[in-house]
């Protein structure tokens, strides 16, 4: 399996190798969060824990990653075996996945030596920031849906296949059915759709040559691609083959007036008898667009959600940081402008209204509140404490959080949620 040392920044390894030269080995504590919420999320959706501790398994040097250290001309040969025998043993804590987390609340914290935990800063922050980002992106498009059924068809134009793997896998947690991506569905179960694309079409001679073939190929639960031309005679199409005996469950439209060809759409289907048969949409659709045709009436049955989620389009990236905030059982606190962290490893406490999120306390490790406690060990000297939960836990997690939501969070307007840190 490959190993992962060299996946972090070079400062992490020149800090490590300074910190050891001048004996800072002693107990650190380092938090993962993000300092303010972009301006157009009300809350965060806490995703890729599971990941990140696969990759911190993985987070080792064997030879080929010391010969190129070595070949840099920077490192000592005292450093170079203390990387050889890198293990992570240290403490982990987190927010599980599928929580909803806000601004300042500590995500994930790791707790161990100074110098092993420092070079964890750049694999922390890469793994837990896209899924975070994600799927804090996706779970807006399923809170609007109103039930209508929603799929990742992101992969093409994730920043990267893992990108898009993992976004797959953030998506699912975040309520939608299922995804495009193979790889996804064979590593994570997730469910899997497709049919056909344009240029199926395109080959045949006509359209309706191109549907039958279709057709002939997968006689089951048959989809049809109706905008390759006109897409109100690629209905009549399809009704005519229904007629004839096609077992169609759906067609797909990816382009044009979505309001007004779902609605054109819908009544030749159903003027046919064909109540049944599901419009999907797909093309340029994220929450903005899903929540502007369902307000309108758009009798939309499925979403195709693709790159506006993928990219988190809105908002590209988060303000999430790895700071230091506790050594040898001191505070550590960093004050610069705007960028000002709060010390000691932390637990979040959420006090509820009724069955309704009220507020979070974010206070010193090992105080105690009436609220719940959000922050679990995870790891204890390198070993779980516990089995973590699947992705069908994790998915049900973050559905009963956001049945918990306050009204004002669920939209797309900007809410508020009161974080109190002690």
């Amino acid at each position: 399996m490959e190993k992962l040392g060299l996946c972090t920044d070079l400062y992490e390894l020149t800090m490590a190798q300074s910190f050891l030269e001048h004996g800072k080995r002693g107990r650190a504590v380092f938090s993962l969060f993000v300092r303010e919420l972009p301006k157009n999320r009300n809350f965060l959706v806490s995703c890729g824990l599971e990941t990140l501790l696969e990759a911190l398994e993985r987070f080792k040097f064997g030879d080929e990653e010391l010969r190129y250290l070595k070949s840099l001309g920077r490192f000592k040969d005292f450093f170079l075996d203390f990387l050889r025998e890198y293990e992570f043993r240290g403490n982990l804590y987190a927010i599980p996945e599928g929580r909803i987390v806000f601004q300042n609340e500590p995500i994930v914290q790791i707790e161990g030596p100074l110098p092993e935990v420092q070079i964890l800063e750049t694999l922390v922050i890469n793994v837990i920031h896209f899924q975070t980002l994600v799927a804090s992106k996706a779970v807006r498009s399923y809170l609007v849906s109103r039930g209508k059924t929603l799929v990742d068809f992101g992969f093409r134009r994730a920043h990267g296949i893992e990108a898009g793997i993992y976004a797959a896998r953030a998506s699912y947690i975040a309520g939608f059915a299922g995804t495009s991506n193979l790889e996804a569905g064979r590593r994570f179960g997730i469910p899997v759709f497709g049919t056909v694309a344009h240029s199926y079409i395109m080959v045949f001679s006509d359209e309706e040559e191109a549907f039958r073939a279709f057709a002939e190929s997968f006689p089951k639960g048959v989809v049809f691609l109706l905008d390759t031309y006109d897409t109100l005679e690629a209905a009549k199409k399809t009704v005519k083959l229904a007629k004839e005996g096609v077992s169609v469950v759906g067609v797909r439209i990816d382009s044009g007036d979505i309001e007004r060809l779902s609605k054109e759409v819908r009544r030749v289907l159903d003027e046919a008898g064909l109540k049944d048969v599901k419009i999907i949409v797909s093309g340029g659709v994220d929450e903005y667009r899903i929540e502007r045709w369902l307000s309108k009436g758009s009798p939309v049955d499925a979403f195709g959600v693709g790159t506006r989620f993928i990219t988190s389009e809105d908002a590209p990236h988060l303000d999430m940081a790895y700071k230091l905030v506790e050594y040898e059982g001191r505070p550590k606190i960093k004050t610069s402008p705007g960028k000002k962290t709060f010390p000691y490893k932390r637990q979040v406490f959420r006090f509820y209204s009724g069955d309704v999120m009220d507020r979070d306390e974010v206070v010193r490790f090992g105080e105690r509140s009436e609220g719940e406690a959000l922050v679990k060990e995870v790891l204890k000297e390198g070993r779980l404490t516990e089995k973590l939960p699947t992705l069908e836990e994790i998915r049900e997690t973050l559905m009963e959080e956001v049945r918990r939501l306050p009204e004002e969070l669920k939209g797309l307007e900007k809410g508020s949620y009161k974080v109190i840190i002690k």
